[in-house]
């Protein structure tokens, strides 16, 4: 997040407490994360790319912002991402840009 334009720091910073929900890795998610390469979606060096949406899926976000257009928010990298999930019998994640779901 340091790498985020400074509108977009500001617009977390301000977040009330009870409006952020924080989860973590789990083994669950690792191997998810893993399955994501095995299957070709990435290659091995997107793996921390990989656990983000991993984490995301098995924790059921809503959504997963991103800046990432390369490895995360790529309709082709979507689909695998969901393949995936789908044959694995997790939901398909929704994942957007910041602009998509930040509003005036």
């Amino acid at each position: 997040m340091s790498d985020a334009p400074q509108y977009i720091r500001d617009f977390f910073a301000a977040l009330p407490a009870s409006q952020i929900e924080r989860v973590v890795s789990t083994d669950e998610s690792d191997t998810l994360a893993e399955r994501y390469i095995a299957e070709g979606v990435v290659g091995a060096s997107s793996l921390d790319d990989c656990k983000h949406i991993a984490i995301a899926t098995i924790h059921r976000a809503d959504v997963l912002v991103s800046w990432n257009f390369k490895h995360i928010v790529n309709i082709n990298r979507i689909r695998g991402y969901n393949s995936v999930n789908m044959r694995l019998g997790y939901p398909i994640i929704e994942i957007r840009t910041p602009e998509e779901v930040i509003h005036d």
